[in-house]
């Protein structure tokens, strides 16, 4: 199965190409250059690996939650690629490909996602390993203040790790749910190769999407707040 997965929903720009062959992978983390690096990095992909778009049964599409900016250009890029090879995308979430990474790298049991949402908020995901090794949703991702993570365990659980930039940006996140996470993850944005087995998963479950039906993952629809007057 050939499938290119998509993800700008943070600062890194990634893009990964699974074929017959294996795994090949662009990523890099630099802010607001996503509209430079993006479709460069596709093409170089799909030339080295012999492909067209037209021979992909699938775009996987890192859905966020994130920066509407960078989910608005991945999404549109999807969208150009799928309509033009009249294939179908697979989005799946920004945050549990951060999740799927922990899992495949450690011996995490539970994994903890807050990526920055601005106004002192996260977008915060949290995710069980399965028997397959991806990451199942313990609840639905939603908006979090830096209070502590209603929905866990009070008790510090050793096997669940804290991961994603939002913990970094926000310490006071991390302070208050000091009980409630046994570790923290270096990993802070989404890699696109740890999309492609979560939309290996979403195809086999009949999840792919006609491109015009797709609806990013925005989780909250105002974009800045107004300063309060002094």
């Amino acid at each position: 199965m050939n499938l290119i997965s998509i993800d700008t929903s943070s600062v890194a720009c990634s893009v990964a190409l699974q074929t017959g062959h294996g795994v090949a992978e662009r990523h890099e983390e630099q802010e607001r250059e996503h509209t430079r690096l993006l479709m460069p990095m596709i093409r170089e992909l799909l030339a080295a690996a012999g492909l067209t778009p037209s021979q992909l049964d699938a775009v996987v599409l890192g859905n966020g939650p994130g920066s509407f900016i960078g989910m608005r250009i991945a999404a549109s890029v999807a969208q150009g690629l799928a309509h033009g090879a009249n294939i179908e995308i697979l989005p799946v979430s920004s945050l549990a490909a951060v999740a799927a990474q922990v899992f495949a790298e450690s011996a995490a049991d539970e994994v903890l996602v807050a990526q920055d949402a601005h106004m002192n908020e996260v977008y915060l995901g949290a995710f069980r390993r399965d028997a397959a090794d991806l990451p199942v949703a313990l609840f639905p991702e939603r908006l979090q203040t830096q209070t502590p993570v209603e929905g866990l365990d009070a008790a510090r659980v050793p096997g669940r790790v804290a991961a994603g930039f939002g913990w970094e940006r926000y310490p006071a996140l991390l302070a208050a749910n000091a009980d409630r996470v046994g570790s923290r993850s270096v990993l802070q944005y989404p890699r696109a190769r740890f999309l492609l087995p979560l939309g290996a998963a979403a195809m086999a479950g009949g999840m792919a999407i006609r491109p015009q039906d797709l609806a990013p993952a925005y989780l909250r629809s105002k974009v800045a707040q107004k300063p309060v007057p002094g």
